[in-house]
């Protein structure tokens, strides 16, 4: 490791002033850490107003500032300021032409070698509510960790980051979440960071990790962060509304009104530049209150804060432009010089540092191979839907269908081959809509949770996707195997333990290729109700020009029954029950005699030949919607 040193920082003077020996520091981790400077100059990013042609509204604008290993940086500023936004442009996960200037690590531009090193954690802690605490850190380590270290060492490094977070007491204790009791906030948000420690970050950025704690919780909270950047990483975190004793926890304090700064430096000299700029207050205030009144616009002497009006805007109007002019006079100069000296910092840090820097690049893009993901996230999968999956309300769904029907279609006896016919069509219906409509849901619920580990670099999108749907294959192939051998045989259909496997085979062929259209449904929209009501409409469409209600359809729409999957599994399952040459009893002439299947209108119109090609018809269907679900997804990795 050529940096074996950890640079912290006093205020404005630079990232090289003190130096602090990685052996003098607590042995938490199992690595020592990469120290990374972060500067960002003139942050630009637009945004394009919906609706509106060539229209652009400005979210940040010109934000500068550099952060050091060692510090904590705060943003601060009121709701739509801006602090999210910049938080995620820093942490590499905004892009694209809308973003302008510079934002560099040590130097460099965000690479894979500095997203493997930096932890981010989101405002809402997106975790799965049936997994306990420490099966969370596990399978996060198991993921993010990388192959080398056994897994005796990752088991580990979980027991280390539990232990610092203050999380045993519910190690075992289940996350919860709207539907299911489990842990509280303020430990779900240690849960979050937890993960993000597991990987031993160098750059740490969160996004408001207090909301909606109380005092203690988050006090408790930003002395782990405290602790954290005293270990040698580099902290930024937005903040709304920060105690006193939250405040003096910062090294430095950036300051956003209207996505504009308006204050940068030191946390501790913040009321001190203000005052010295007219803005001073006689009360003892903490400074945060101070400081968000002012990016609202609103003077420390101000008497008409809780107003409205046209004469109160231009008020705040007057407070923010004196403010900008303030910034642009006393910080913006001194702020380039001092990036202007990192910079040269950071050139000696690239010398030193080339030969390992160049090693790290040349590594692999992945921390574990692709098998290792794909048996990691297949484990997780099965684990998280463990309550879900066979869950008792499913099963008295399927199983009181399949009695009920079974009941209505007792025993039908031979004559009755329109009753038989209409039990296979309902065979075909209910196995190419039941597993559609479960499906829809799939990747729209875990869409937030994708996003945030897919921009973590946890794993490749094949894995995810294949361990994703081979681990409901249990519940999707379980239930119609136990719906088949209640009705097919209360329904009298043909006693033949061949045929029987046939029809169950088929019938389990049909929901393999409704479950992937509901998948593609799902990752096309990536939105519930949308998506329900495109599954409702294509099932009707289906339902209708499956053969069954409508036996001579128009040819100018014919064509629409060759896309109904339905239409191909009742075609299988009549070829299946019946050959060209069956026979059935019938009355002729008021007498009973033997009349062919093939010449019942309903069994006519479809046909009991070619069934091979209705089987690669579905099975180009079943591949084909899962490779447009994939294709789908990748849509989705970055936003």
């Amino acid at each position: 490791m050529p940096f074996n040193c950890i640079i912290t920082q006093k205020p404005n003077n630079g990232c090289n002033n003190i130096i602090t020996t990685l052996q003098d520091l607590p042995a938490t981790m199992l690595e020592p850490v990469f120290p990374i400077a972060l500067k960002f100059e003139e942050v630009v990013y637009k945004v394009k107003l919906q609706g509106e042609k060539c229209k652009e509204k400005t979210i940040l604008n010109g934000v500068s500032g550099v952060v050091c290993p060692g510090e904590i940086l705060a943003m601060l500023g009121p709701s739509g300021s801006g602090k999210t936004t910049l938080l995620t442009a820093l942490g590499g996960r905004i892009g694209g032409k809308l973003l302008s200037g510079k934002i560099t690590y040590n130097g460099q531009p965000f690479s894979g070698v500095t997203k493997r090193r930096t932890g981010f954690v989101a405002q809402d802690d997106v975790l799965y509510p049936h997994l306990t605490v420490f099966e969370t850190l596990l399978f996060t380590a198991l993921l993010r960790l990388p192959s080398s270290l056994a897994h005796e060492v990752k088991v580990g490094q979980v027991e280390r980051v539990v232990a610092e977070l203050g999380l045993t007491r519910v190690r075992n204790s289940m996350i919860g979440g709207p539907l299911v009791r489990g842990i509280s906030g303020g430990e779900k948000k240690r849960v979050s960071i937890g993960q993000e420690m597991l990987i031993n970050p160098s750059l740490m950025l969160l996004d408001e990790p207090t909301s909606g704690l109380d005092s203690t919780t988050a006090l408790r909270i930003m002395t782990t962060l405290k602790g954290l950047a005293e270990g040698g990483r580099t902290v930024i975190t937005t903040i709304h509304q920060p105690s006193s004793r939250l405040y003096h926890m910062f090294h430095k304090v950036v300051l956003l009104s209207e996505g504009r700064p308006i204050y940068y430096g030191s946390a501790s000299s913040a009321l001190e530049y203000f005052s010295s700029n007219g803005f001073s207050t006689s009360l003892t205030i903490n400074p945060a209150d101070l400081l968000l009144d002012l990016a609202s616009g609103i003077g420390p002497e101000s008497k008409h804060a809780m107003e409205q009006g046209e004469n109160m805007e231009k008020e705040k109007k007057q407070v923010r432009e004196a403010l900008i002019c303030a910034y642009e006079k006393n910080i913006s100069t001194t702020l380039k010089a001092e990036l202007c000296n990192l910079e040269t910092a950071t050139n000696s840090w690239k010398k030193d540092g080339s030969n390992t820097t160049r090693k790290d690049i040349r590594g692999e893009q992945w921390c574990t191979s692709w098998w290792h993901q794909f048996k990691v996230l297949l484990q997780r999968g099965m684990k998280e839907r463990r309550f879900e999956a066979f869950n008792r309300l499913r099963i008295f769904q399927v199983l009181s269908v399949a009695t009920l029907g079974g009941l209505l279609w007792w025993h039908t006896p031979e004559s009755h081959i329109e009753d038989r016919v209409a039990l296979i069509f309902f065979f075909s219906v209910f196995w190419g809509f039941y597993p559609l409509y479960n499906a829809v849901f799939t990747f729209p619920q875990e869409r937030r949770m994708l996003i945030k580990e897919r921009t973590s670099g946890m794993y490749k999108l094949s894995s995810y996707f294949l361990a994703r749907t081979i681990g409901d294959l249990p519940l999707e192939l379980a239930l119609p195997t136990a719906f088949v051998f209640i009705i097919y045989w209360m329904g009298g259909l043909k006693a033949n333990p061949y045929i029987f496997i046939l029809s169950l085979v088929v019938v389990l062929y049909n929901v393999l290729v409704a479950q992937s259209l509901g998948l593609a449904i799902g990752a096309i929209l990536m939105d519930i109700k949308p998506a329900t009501t495109l599954a409702s409409v294509t099932t009707l469409v289906f339902l209708i020009a499956g053969g069954y209600y409508v036996q001579q359809i128009p040819p100018f729409i014919v064509w629409l029954k060759y896309l109904s999957y339905s239409y191909y599994c009742y075609k299988l399952l009549l070829g299946v029950q019946y050959q060209e040459n069956d026979t059935y009893p019938c009355l002729k002439m008021g007498k009973w005699d033997y009349c062919r299947v093939i010449d019942v209108p309903a069994v006519k119109s479809m046909g009991l030949t070619n069934l091979w090609m209705d089987v690669c018809v579905l099975a180009l269907m079943l591949i084909g919607y899962r490779v447009i679900a994939y294709l789908a997804l990748q849509r989705i990795r970055m936003r």
